[in-house]
Parts: structure tokens; C-alpha cells; sequence
């Protein structure tokens, strides 16, 4: 157990769950099911029943060092791998992959997002465990695929293939989110899982993987040897990170490797990326209206619609209004069709535009 470690990805900016999500408090850092308990603590909670918490590091941009700190105080500073520019998830994963390698050079990690949702939490953490036992017998690069409940176009898929090592099947193809005829012929052909983002690896297979795939990141990091987890890594991640190429993990590698896993897994996942997945999961009324965060809320002749409210004093009374998001958080009320939620970000850059930082 000493060997496995965990690398929470907490960065992001979260713009389309704008209004709530701001780029000075983003949703990871939102409690948006009233549990006392943010999406970062939550996924935190999950993985400290399984990994030693002296073990667990978050990756985030330095703008949210004091957020992190304030909600995770159980985490020492050596423990929150600071990034001065956003670069995407393949640099977040190589910095803190050279970092744990300094530490143990033997490191099993689970990589996860801080914005995911797990509903069946024992058989996830299970599942996980599995994953980093095979990781430690296997040089293998492993992706959780979740079983999917529904043709879905707002997830990335990844296709299975016949040869199979102890239940980890071999990954044939990753799939962009498909428009709705391909995500039923995936569905139905029993091959394909939803890419939940979730990756499991040994430290020197993944550092090797970056060597093949991603040698202008790799070789940045190389000239770090001897600086990671000391006093000189803070300055050599300062000079060095914004020069990495902006890449995600699964393009940059995981679409290209040939070490590439599966473990097909189903414990009620869901990707908080947007109103409309968490409308998906919120319990609804008679009429599928879905109001959150102890919204006040009164609907006369609506349908569809998601409402959330930040101030639980102010009371919403809403008539005639059918498949809309309506959230208000600060000094921002958004209004829009759900169908459309796509175009937040664009409503958001169009508000900074217009009105600078106000609303952002």
C-alpha cells in the first residue's frame, strides 16, 4: 500500500458550469450537492480509504494554492504540485509523475479528476485497487471504462478488443464524442465503454510512455533530474512548465501507445462537466424540473428545466418555461435552453469581451 499513490487533477476552470463556476472559484471546489463536502473533498474522501494520505497530491494552477490549502488543510504544501500556466492534462500528469518518481521510484498511481461522481463507491474503490495491482505485475497504461446506460454524445468511448490479461482487456480504438447514430452503434455492439478520464499506471511506465509519444515534454522534465521533491523544483517548474506543448493525456499518448488497458467497470459514474450531466443525476418532479442546492423555487406550467439558485433566500416563481437552464450565482442569472448549453463558454468569453472580468 505504501507504493500506491494518488494524483487528483484539480486545476480546471469549469466555464460551463458558469454561473456558479467562476475562474476564481471553480467548480471543483463547488458543494453542489449541499453535502458539506466540495467535489474536490469528495474525491479526496474517496481515495483516502485506499491510499495513504501522505500518498495523495493535487495538481492545480498556482492561482488556486489558498483554495486548496483552505478545503484539503490534511495536505501538506510538498503535496499540492503548483502550475504556473494551464497546459492541459499531459504536462499536469508528467510533473507530478517525476515529482512522485523522486519519492518512490516504485509508485503505483491512480489519476483522477476533482469533478467526477461516484455513486457506488465500494465497488469503485475495488476496482481501483485491482488497477494498481495489475499496473505493479503489468508495464501496462490503464483506462477505467465504464459501461455505458445509454447512447451517449457527450462522452469520449474507447473500443475493446478479444485479447484479455486478468480481466483487463486490451484497448483497441479511442472514439470523439460521436453524434447519437454512431453512440447507438456503439452501444449495441457491446465493444465500447464511455472514457471516464480515470488512468491507472506505474511511474516508470508512464515516464516511458512520455519518452515515445511526448519527447518535448519528457525532455523539458529531464533537465530537472536531482531538482524534483526539493527546494529547487518550485523554480525549475516556474522556468520550465509554461514551455510544455498544450496536450491532453489521451491524444498525447493513450490514442498512441501500445501498452494501453481496460478495465470495463460500473459503479454509477458520473463526469459533473456541465448543467446537463448534472441535471441527468439530480432527482426531478412530476414534470422532469430538476432544482438544486436547496434552490427556492416555485414552477407554474414548466418542464425540463434545471434551477439552481445561489442565495437559499431569494425565491424563484417561474411560469411557461420548458427545457432551460436557470442558475443564478453572484451577479450573474443565466437563462438558456438546455439543448444549447454548448454555447456558455462562448457566453462567457463574450461577457469578458464586453464587460472584462466582471463576470468572469
Amino acid at each position: 500500500m505504501e507504493d500506491n499513490y494518488c494524483v487528483i487533477m484539480g486545476g480546471g476552470i469549469g466555464s460551463r458550469f458558469w454561473p456558479f463556476s467562476r475562474e476564481s472559484y471553480p467548480k471543483q471546489f463547488l458543494d453542489f450537492f449541499g453535502t458539506g463536502r466540495s467535489l474536490l473533498q469528495m474525491t479526496f474522501d474517496r481515495f483516502a480509504k485506499i491510499i495513504p494520505v501522505e500518498n495523495i497530491y493535487i495538481v492545480t494552477n498556482e492561482a488556486y494554492a489558498g483554495l486548496i490549502k483552505e478545503q484539503l488543510p490534511e495536505l501538506a504544501d510538498k503535496q499540492i504540485l503548483l502550475e504556473p500556466a494551464r497546459r492541459n492534462t499531459a504536462p499536469c500528469i508528467a510533473y507530478a509523475a517525476y515529482h512522485i518518481r523522486a519519492c518512490n521510484p516504485e509508485a503505483n498511481i491512480v489519476v483522477a479528476p476533482s469533478d467526477h461522481l461516484i455513486l457506488k463507491e465500494d465497488i469503485f474503490l475495488q476496482d481501483v485497487q485491482k488497477a494498481l495491482a495489475f499496473v505493479k505485475r503489468n508495464r501496462a497504461l490503464v483506462t477505467l471504462g465504464i459501461t455505458p446506460s445509454r447512447p451517449e454524445t457527450g462522452y469520449g468511448y474507447i473500443q475493446s478488443s478479444d485479447t484479455v490479461v486478468d480481466d483487463f482487456a486490451k484497448v483497441k480504438t479511442f472514439t470523439e464524442k460521436p453524434n447519437l447514430e454512431l453512440a447507438k452503434v456503439f452501444m449495441e455492439s457491446g465493444e465500447f465503454f464511455w472514457n471516464s478520464g480515470l488512468f491507472v499506471w506505474n511511474v516508470n511506465t508512464i515516464l516511458e510512455a512520455f519518452e515515445s509519444y511526448l519527447p518535448d515534454i519528457s525532455c523539458r522534465f529531464d533537465l530537472g533530474k536531482g531538482k524534483f521533491n526539493t527546494p529547487e523544483e518550485k523554480a525549475f517548474i516556474q522556468e520550465n512548465f509554461p514551455y510544455c506543448p498544450n496536450i491532453s493525456i489521451d491524444y498525447g499518448i493513450m490514442e498512441k501507445a501500445n501498452n494501453v488497458y481496460m478495465l470495463c467497470v460500473d459503479f454509477g459514474w458520473a463526469d459533473l462537466g456541465s448543467w446537463g450531466s448534472l441535471y441527468d443525476i439530480a432527482s426531478k418532479d412530476k414534470n422532469d424540473n430538476a432544482i438544486l442546492k436547496n434552490s427556492q423555487a416555485m414552477l407554474h406550467e414548466c418542464s425540463g428545466n434545471v434551477i439552481a439558485l445561489d442565495d437559499p433566500g431569494r425565491l424563484a416563481v417561474i411560469q411557461g418555461l420548458h427545457d432551460c437552464i436557470v442558475a443564478e450565482s453572484g451577479n450573474v442569472l443565466l437563462i438558456c435552453k438546455r439543448e444549447d448549453e454548448q454555447r456558455i463558454k462562448q457566453f462567457v468569453a463574450d461577457a469578458r469581451i464586453k464587460y472584462g472580468k466582471t463576470y468572469n
